[in-house]
């Protein structure tokens, strides 16, 4: 059977999206609507549990996120791509770097989590663990990454979009996935150039972060902050967002 994804325009490049925590394949925003639809192919995925996938069962792993993106990417017929990856998504394209560096070109992660273990504290680990199982806890981490500065509509609209595009066995899954993940040594070094954009004002995976966990291991490796974005420049800066990850793209 076909893996089930979204796709825009018929550029001769192909584009990898992987989608956030929260996210799903349809979960960017208005962000898409600014793409270059003549630049690239740009291929939006869904983790299974989420999305167009939502019942699909699987382990919710790293590497079963990887493997389903490099079968999706054969079935197009893309020999080579390259990788956009948000917030857990920069997990996922960093496991798709280990298991095919030859096939990858650029890789832009979005306020990423990266390929070592996310430090979290007893707070911490009992408001990410228990999110799965709680709409408020939910809420309480969009607020805090966005910088508990955004409209509360907007922000229980992200938890609606949650909790209505991915199964709460998914959800769990997923955050196992992305907080333990712990693969640097498999990817350190790599020369691929890679943009990572840190949001303004995202407290948990900001400028300061990203310094300390993506550009000291790859050599060809450039941050980039977004003004006026926190954790989800797709739907707080979306034409800048946009317009960065072209610009990189066609570097």
């Amino acid at each position: 059977m076909p893996i089930a994804h979204r796709s825009i325009g018929t550029g001769e490049q192909t584009v990898f999206l992987l989608h956030g925590w929260f996210g799903c394949s349809d979960g960017w925003g208005d962000f898409p609507d600014y793409l270059d639809p003549e630049a690239a192919t740009w291929v939006f995925t869904d983790h299974r549990g989420y999305g167009m996938r939502k019942g699909e069962s699987g382990t919710y792993s790293l590497d079963e996120v990887a493997d389903d993106v490099l079968a999706l990417a054969d079935e197009l017929g893309a020999d080579s791509f390259s990788l956009v990856g948000h917030s857990m998504g920069g997990a996922g394209i960093l496991r798709i770097l280990a298991k095919a560096p030859e096939r990858v070109d650029r890789l832009v992660a979005i306020t990423p989590v990266g390929a070592q273990p996310t430090p979290l504290d007893e707070a911490g680990r009992d408001l990410f663990f228990g999110a799965p199982d709680d709409p408020g806890r939910r809420y309480g981490i969009i607020d805090f990454t966005t910088g508990n500065r955004l409209a509360p509509r907007f922000v229980q609209s992200v938890v609606d979009s949650s909790l209505e595009q991915s199964t709460v066995e998914a959800f769990r899954g997923a955050v196992e996935a992305w907080a333990n993940a712990d693969f640097l040594d498999e990817v350190e070094g790599k020369q691929h150039p890679i943009l990572v954009i840190a949001g303004e004002h995202d407290p948990a995976l900001g400028e300061e972060t990203v310094k300390q966990t993506w550009a000291p291991h790859f050599p060809n490796c450039t941050v980039e902050v977004m003004p006026n974005a926190g954790h989800y420049p797709m739907f707080e800066a979306p034409v800048a967002l946009a317009t960065s990850i072209e610009r990189f793209l066609k570097d």
